[in-house]
């Protein structure tokens, strides 16, 4: 395991790294997008810019020099190298990035995205960054040291007593027969659920301050989850894949997956996904 100093000494660092790779490559390019700097990946709904490519390859460089003999998991190389991902269940120090979270939120000249970077060593989650360029906002968590946005500490609490839960969640539509059947379960009185904004880096930042009751993913892409889930549990929150494992970064997890601003709240979800009557 990483020594643990290293995590917290370069909570700094990093941030800087990844406001200088924002401030190069992602912002000067926001709203000023031409067509041929947008393409499609695995279909219309799956796009990469020349920001997301640049920020990535900024960030590569400036965190493989601050911590050598580590390597970045990135969602734009694990496109182009499948078998990078199976180095998050490797032994290399591994820096988990999404360098443009909500890319089709970018494109539209909407504000909500982010950039995300986790620190990982063994499958566990040491540190993690959640920068939105646009409102120049950094929240970070450092495992066992808590959850900071700008500076301030986070922390989840709980829903309010009697009100209806209030639920981002993927959209039944766009996943398997089996996972869409879990997520139907949502559809309960005292829930209110709504699709997950284009960015899940920013539902897990609304968790962590209140804003949101929980997030309810049918995906497991590193990149997108890995950065959330720290700064959720370290401002008090927790999570569970739906036969009440923790989340493996590495893949494999029973989906959808369930992130809350409490246990209480965090079982009650699973619940209504597992199909159980509520306790009366």
């Amino acid at each position: 395991m990483i020594d643990e100093g290293f995590a917290a000494e370069c909570l700094g660092p990093v941030g800087e790294a990844v406001r200088r790779a924002a401030a190069a490559e992602i912002m000067p390019r926001f709203r000023s997008l031409t067509a041929d700097q947008v393409a499609e990946k695995k279909g219309p709904h799956d796009l990469v810019t020349v920001a997301d490519r640049g920020a990535e390859a900024h960030l590569t460089a400036a965190l493989t020099e601050l911590l050598p003999g580590s390597v970045v998991v990135g969602e734009e190389a694990v496109d182009a190298d499948p078998a990078l991902y199976a180095e998050l269940g490797g032994d290399r120090p591994v820096w988990i990035v999404d360098p443009i979270d909500g890319t089709r939120t970018f494109v539209r000249g909407d504000e909500g995205f982010c950039t995300l970077v986790a620190l990982a060593h063994q499958g566990e989650l040491l540190a993690s960054w959640t920068y939105s360029p646009v409102r120049d906002e950094m929240a970070t968590a450092l495992r066992g040291g808590g959850a900071h946005l700008d500076g301030v500490p986070l922390w989840a609490g709980a829903p309010a007593s009697g009100a209806p839960l209030e639920i981002a969640a993927s959209h039944p539509r766009f996943t398997t027969p089996a996972r869409k059947r879990a997520l139907l379960g949502l559809r309960a009185e005292g829930v209110r659920t709504r699709p997950c904004a284009g960015s899940a880096g920013l539902e897990y930042l609304a968790i962590a301050r209140g804003a949101v009751d929980a997030t309810v993913f049918a995906w497991e892409n590193a990149w997108d989850h890995a950065a959330g889930l720290l700064l959720v549990a370290e401002a008090g929150g927790a999570h569970a894949t739906l036969t009440g494992a923790p989340f493996r970064l590495a893949g494999g997890n029973a989906l959808p997956f369930t992130t809350a601003r409490d246990a209480e709240t965090l079982t009650r979800i699973r619940g209504l996904l597992l199909g159980e009557a509520p306790a009366e």
